[in-house]
């Protein structure tokens, strides 16, 4: 049974960090795609980043560039989204995807959601003083 568990979130005052986790079961990473996105109330969901577990590529959108990482730890089966220099624009529910990469080799990049197949229930991340 495929399976992904987000976790890490929580309250933080900008300029902090916090590192997400993506614990992966039912399958490896190393066969597929993982991408971050967010989303909050009343707006669509947004991709912030991804790995390509079998290019070992990664990618970010320009407002987390420079501030957020994305890894694969292969033995935990998890995907870690470290975020430093959080802003209040960056509080949102956190959601981690599954997705086969070759689909994002015909769209051009990683962010749309009709490309992933399983997602977690989302970790929630307020950025407030």
């Amino acid at each position: 049974q495929v399976q992904l568990v987000e976790s890490g979130g929580g309250l933080v005052q900008p300029g902090g960090s916090l590192t997400l986790s993506c614990a992966a079961s039912g399958f490896t990473l190393d066969h597929y795609g993982i991408g971050w996105f967010r989303q909050t109330p009343g707006k669509e969901r947004e991709g912030i980043s991804c790995i390509n577990n079998i290019r070992g590529s990664t990618d970010y959108i320009e407002s987390v560039k420079g501030r957020f990482s994305i890894s694969t730890d292969y033995v935990k089966n998890t995907v870690y989204l470290r975020m430093n220099n959080l802003k209040p624009e960056d509080t949102a529910v956190y959601y981690c995807g599954r997705s086969d990469p070759e689909s994002w080799i015909y769209d051009g990049n990683c962010y749309y959601p009709d490309d992933y197949d399983y997602w977690g229930q989302g970790t929630p991340v307020t950025v407030s003083s």
